[in-house]
């Protein structure tokens, strides 16, 4: 069974930084994508950044210049540097996984981890 672990997250003041890091588990080969979406209180859930297996990544434009995505393919882990953090930013952001290979099956479905609160504040 595949479970997306994630670590960081917390409180930090504007103009600050923190990292996201979050592992697949479950006897996994590879994956194909992977990344965060984050979701603020009364707002729908939206991708934050994700990147390829290959290395083509999409970010959002809230974050272009701000937050950096990258992958360890080897151990099936995915990291979202996050600079100059705005109030803004403040939100529950989740792991992201999509196209897991593991067992020698593929599996093109979305898997989610349990979320990490980030928390902008003066």
């Amino acid at each position: 069974q595949v479970q997306l672990v994630e670590s960081g997250g917390g409180v930090v003041q504007p103009g600050g930084s923190l990292r996201l890091s979050c592992v697949a588990s479950g006897s996994i080969s590879s994956v194909n994508v992977m990344g965060y979406y984050r979701q603020a209180p009364g707002k729908e859930r939206e991708l934050v950044a994700v990147a390829t297996r290959v290395g083509p990544t999409n970010y959002a434009d809230s974050v272009k210049g701000r937050f950096t995505i990258s992958r360890d393919n080897a151990k099936n882990t995915v990291s979202l540097q996050m600079n100059s953090l705005k109030v803004e930013d403040t939100a529950v952001y989740y792991c992201y996984a999509n196209g897991v290979t593991t067992a020698g099956t593929f599996y093109g479905v979305e898997y989610w981890g349990k979320g990490t609160l980030v928390t902008v504040s003066s």
